[in-house]
C-alpha cells in the first residue's frame, strides 16, 4: 500500500519507511516558530526544561505580529521578552519594520521548503502546505520542547483527498474555494485528518491562493493542508533559498479516508455568515447585507495577488460613506511592492486607510476592533462570537475582492457589480 504527502512526509521525519494513520511517532522538526501571545508562554516552559540552548538557532523562528506595533504595557512586555530572548539564543526574529504577520513572512524569507515538518504556537501554522510541508500548529508547551530537543511526538493523520475540476469562474479564487469546501465538510469534518488539495483548478491557482487555502484546512478541524509542489513552488522558493530538498508525491495507490470531488466551474465568490466559516453562502444567496467595516489583510489574505484583486475593485473609486475600509499588508515585502506598484496610494485615494503589517483586527487585538451591533466584511479565517471585538457585532468572511466590491456598495456585494469582468477575463474576450 502507498502513502499520502502526509505518510511520506512524516514517515521521512521519523525513521521509518512507512506509517499508517494512527500510529504515534517522535518526528524530527525542521522549524518552530511562535508569536507575541504563545512564545512568552513557551519561553517560560523551555526555562523549565533546564535546558540552556535551543535545538538549532537556524531553525526557530519567534515574530511578534499580533499586537504590534505594541498597543499597550504588556504587548510590549511580551515583545521585550521575546526579543531578549532571541538575543540571546541568536534564533530568527523578525520584528517591526523588519517583518510582518508570522505565516507571511517564514515563507518569504526562505524557511520552508518541500517536504518539511513545521511546528508552530498557532492554528494557522499549516499555511505552509502550500509549499508541500507537513505544517500544523501546537500548543506553547510542545513548541518550547520542539525548541528543546528538534523533535515532538505526533499520531499520523488520515488524508481526505479534495479533488477541483474544471476552470475556475472571473473573481473565484482561493478563499472561495476553500470557503465552499468548509460549508460542504463542515468545521469538524475533517478532524485531525489531513487535507490534501489537487485537480485541475488547483494546477491553475495562483500560489497566494494555495496559500489561503492551506491556512484555513485548520477551519475544517483538518490537522494539515497540503499541496505538491509544483513549478509556481519552486519558482517561489528559488527566490528565496538555495536549500536541497525532495518534492513529496502521494502514491497512485496510496489510501485515503475519503475522496470529495468539486466542480469548480460551477462555483460562485463565496461569503461565511456569523459565526462560523462553515455558514458559507454563494454571493447570489447573500441578500442585502449593510455593512459598516471592511478589513482587507491577514496571514489568510494579505499578499500581492490578495491586494490586487482590491485594487482591481477599488482602483478609481471610492469606499462608501458609511464603511470603514481597512487594507493591511501581510509583511514589510508585500508593503514594499505595494508602495511601487501604486496600490497604496490608490488605496488611500479611494478612502481606506492601510496599516503597517500586523494580526490586528483579525483576533479583536486593535485597529478595527468592532463596537455592538456593527457588520464587518473581512478578508480574514474566522468569523466566531467577538472574534473581532464586541460580542454583538458580525463578521462575514470573503475574498479581497467581494470585500472591496463591498466596501464600495455599502452592503455585502459581488465585484461583478461594481466592476464586471476581472481584467484577465475581459482580455480574454477580446
Amino acid at each position: 500500500m502507498g502513502m499520502t504527502m502526509a505518510e511520506k512526509i512524516l514517515a521521512a521525519h521519523a525513521g521509518r519507511k512507512t506509517l499508517d494513520p494512527g500510529d504515534i511517532v517522535s518526528v524530527r522538526v525542521d522549524l518552530a516558530l511562535a508569536n507575541d501571545i504563545t512564545a512568552p508562554l513557551a519561553i517560560q516552559e523551555f526555562r523549565r526544561l533546564g535546558v540552556a540552548r535551543v535545538f538549532d538557532p537556524a531553525k526557530v523562528v519567534l515574530v511578534p505580529d499580533h499586537f504590534v506595533p505594541a498597543k499597550d504595557i504588556l504587548s510590549a512586555e511580551n515583545a521585550k521578552l521575546m526579543r531578549e530572548f532571541a538575543r540571546e539564543q541568536g534564533v530568527h526574529y523578525f520584528e517591526v519594520g523588519r517583518m510582518g504577520i508570522e505565516h507571511v513572512v517564514v515563507p518569504e524569507q526562505g524557511l520552508v521548503a518541500p517536504g518539511d515538518v513545521v511546528v508552530g504556537a498557532d492554528s494557522h501554522t499549516c499555511t505552509y502546505g502550500a509549499l508541500g510541508a507537513f505544517a500544523t500548529g501546537m500548543g506553547s508547551t510542545d513548541i518550547a520542547v520542539a525548541m528543546a530537543t528538534g523533535e515532538i511526538w505526533m499520531k499520523v493523520p488520515p488524508t481526505i483527498q479534495l479533488v477541483y475540476n474544471g476552470t475556475l469562474p472571473p473573481w473565484v479564487g482561493g478563499k472561495d474555494l476553500i470557503l465552499a469546501t468548509i460549508g460542504d465538510l463542515g468545521v469538524d469534518g475533517a478532524n485531525y485528518a489531513a487535507l490534501e488539495f489537487t485537480g485541475d483548478a488547483i494546477d491553475a491557482l495562483e500560489l497566494d491562493g494555495r496559500f489561503t487555502m492551506a491556512n484555513m484546512a485548520i477551519e475544517a478541524g483538518a490537522k494539515a493542508g497540503l499541496f505538491e509542489a509544483d513549478w509556481q513552488a519552486l519558482e517561489f522558493l528559488r527566490e528565496r533559498t538555495s536549500r536541497q530538498f525532495d518534492i513529496p508525491v502521494a502514491d497512485r495507490d496510496a489510501h485515503y479516508a475519503a475522496i470529495k470531488e468539486y466542480d469548480a466551474s460551477k462555483l460562485e465568490p463565496q461569503v461565511s455568515f456569523p459565526h462560523s466559516p462553515g455558514n458559507a453562502k454563494p454571493i447570489s444567496q447573500v441578500g442585502d447585507v449593510p455593512i459598516d467595516q471592511v478589513v482587507i489583510g491577514s496571514c489568510t489574505n494579505g499578499r500581492m495577488e490578495d491586494l490586487r484583486a482590491a485594487h482591481e475593485v477599488l482602483r478609481g473609486r471610492q469606499v462608501h460613506p458609511r464603511v470603514r475600509c481597512l487594507v493591511i499588508p501581510g509583511s514589510q515585502e508585500v508593503y514594499l511592492r505595494a508602495l511601487k506598484e501604486g496600490l497604496l496610494a490608490s488605496f488611500v485615494e479611494a478612502g481606506a486607510a492601510v496599516s503597517t503589517p500586523t494580526c490586528g483586527p483579525c483576533l479583536g487585538g486593535h485597529m478595527g476592533v468592532l463596537a455592538a451591533g456593527e457588520r464587518c466584511v473581512s478578508t480574514t479565517n474566522r468569523n466566531f462570537v467577538g472574534r473581532m471585538g464586541s460580542p454583538r457585532a458580525e463578521v462575514y468572511l470573503a475574498s479581497p475582492a467581494v470585500a472591496a466590491a463591498s466596501a464600495v456598495l455599502g452592503r455585502i456585494g459581488s465585484p461583478a457589480e461594481v466592476v464586471g469582468l476581472p481584467e484577465a477575463a475581459r482580455g480574454e474576450q477580446k
